[in-house]
Formats: C-alpha cells, sequence, structure tokens
C-alpha cells in the first residue's frame, strides 16, 4: 500500500433537513490502496459518511478532498470518475432493461466512444464473472447477482476509490465470501482504495487494514482490526460485538482460565495456530 492519501476529510458536520446531526467534526484520511471499514450501529453515521464522499450530499461545514479537488456542487462532474460508490440497496442503483444497459450507463455519460464503453463493459462483466447474465433484466436477479451487476457498472467507470454501504447484507454465506474474495482482488489487482460501511464484524479482518468505530456521528476508535478488537468495552460501548472467533478466545481466557494473550485471534487460522500451540505445550 502507497502512503499516497486519495482522501482528506477535515472537520466535516452533516445535518438531515430534520436537524438530526448525523456527523459531528469528523477527520479522516485514506491512502491509495488501503482497506477501510466503518463500523457502528444504525444512525452511528457510516451511510451519511460515504454519501458525502461520493458527493450524494454536501457538508454542512468541513472539507473533503478527493485527490488534489476539493469537492463542492461545481466539480462533482470530474469526482464521480474517481468514487464509485455501492448502495445498500441494489434496487436504488439497478434501472436498465438489461445488465449489459446498467453496466454502459456510467461509461456512456463520460463521454467515451462506443467500443471503449463495450470493452469496459465486457471486461467488467468477465471480472464480475456474470457475463453470461449481460442480456438479462436486472429485475430477474437474485441478490448476489444483484450486487455483481452493481459493482460491475462502477468497475467500468474505472475509479480509484469505491465506497460499500453493507456489500454482504442479505447475501448468503458462499455469496459472500465470494463477494469478499473479488473485493480483495480488485484491491489487489488494481489498487483501487475500498471503504466498507458494515455490520458484518466477522469479515472486517478478512477484509480491512484499518477500522473506524462510529457511534453519534463521530469516530469513537481507530486503529487496525488487531487494535480494535482488543478494546472490547469500546466495541460493546458502540452496541457492537466482537468477531464470533475472537469472542470465543475471549471466553476461554476469562472464564475457563485458558492463557490466551489479548489482542485475541481474529480468524479461525490464528485461533486453529493459538489452540494447537496450547495444545502442543501442556
Amino acid at each position: 500500500m502507497n502512503h499516497d492519501p486519495v482522501i482528506k476529510v477535515i472537520d466535516l458536520f452533516y445535518t438531515y433537513p430534520n436537524n438530526t446531526l448525523a456527523l459531528d467534526g469528523i477527520n479522516f484520511m485514506a491512502d491509495k490502496g488501503e482497506k477501510i471499514a466503518l463500523i457502528g450501529p444504525n444512525g452511528s453515521g457510516k451511510s451519511t459518511l460515504l454519501y458525502l464522499l461520493d458527493g450524494l450530499l454536501l457538508p454542512i461545514r468541513g472539507e473533503i478532498w478527493i485527490k488534489d479537488k476539493k469537492l463542492n456542487k461545481n466539480n462533482l462532474d470530474r469526482i464521480r470518475p474517481i468514487v464509485g460508490l455501492i448502495f445498500q440497496n441494489q434496487d436504488d442503483q439497478l434501472f436498465s432493461h438489461t445488465v449489459w444497459e446498467d453496466v454502459a450507463f456510467g461509461p456512456r455519460n463520460l463521454g467515451l466512444d462506443d467500443r471503449e464503453v463495450e470493452k469496459r463493459v465486457k471486461e467488467s462483466l468477465e471480472i464480475l464473472g456474470i457475463f453470461n447474465l449481460k442480456d438479462e433484466s436486472p429485475y430477474n436477479l437474485s441478490s448476489g447477482q444483484k450486487r455483481l451487476a452493481s459493482i460491475a457498472g462502477v468497475l467500468a467507470m474505472n475509479p480509484e476509490i469505491i465506497l460499500l454501504d453493507e456489500p454482504t447484507s442479505n447475501l448468503d454465506p458462499s455469496s459472500s465470501s465470494s463477494l469478499i474474495r473479488l473485493l480483495l482482488y480488485l484491491n489487489k489487482e488494481r489498487e483501487i482504495t475500498l471503504i466498507i460501511a458494515t455490520h458484518d464484524i466477522d469479515n472486517v479482518p478478512l477484509f480491512s487494514d484499518k477500522v473506524y468505530v462510529m457511534k453519534k456521528g463521530k469516530f469513537i476508535a481507530e486503529g487496525s482490526p488487531a487494535e480494535i478488537f482488543s478494546k472490547p468495552d469500546v466495541i460493546r460501548d458502540a452496541s457492537l460485538r466482537l468477531p464470533r472467533v475472537t469472542h470465543l478466545m475471549e471466553i476461554l481466557n476469562k472464564k475457563d482460565g485458558v492463557p490466551i494473550k489479548n489482542p485475541y485471534p481474529l480468524t479461525i487460522g490464528e485461533a486453529r495456530r493459538e489452540i494447537l500451540n496450547h495444545i502442543k505445550y501442556r
């Protein structure tokens, strides 16, 4: 990962028309190629932050810099090709008669010629593994297929940053795992910066370099997954939980006296090594 900021957020505030304060002085930075998870309870401001980063909403106060451009209502046409947003509800994003037309919509709006549009659409559908669905109506797709079609539409814009709002919600475990692998592939091969708002705590250690914990429009903690999940009190104060594996290690330590030190393992692989180590040296 390069230490090359592509997003800088400075003292960001946002209030909805009903006077609900959604973001309360957010400061935030993302490097090129970084994988960031935003976690917090409903209403903590995760989705609002994504909408502001994409320019769907504009700040009440504060600044958002996308690379060297300060986001404002006059330069959204230059920001949108850099930043792609995947909504939680794919029905908000898919509206054409076929998957091909949906994926082609963004590149056409960039003013690209037909040959380049066709190249980008074909490549995006193939990367997502849904080229066979190109002539299907989006309304006939499963939740997982709709999610992939939405990502293909964003990918065809060749963005440097992809924002995802609850990308694994309503997906079965297999589809969720496949999507995580795909996002990691795009991050590695294209160095796309990923910012993911999620309640899927078990997957956070698998796809993030950095985690921000949100509560009532503020960041209450930030750090690596190991740093964040080594603070159970902070996690629970935000109405969240530890990853299941981490919680099991915590119980084994505190209730059963197994000498597992905090930070506890975050993944099955880490837990397996820890348990085998204790069995080996008993």
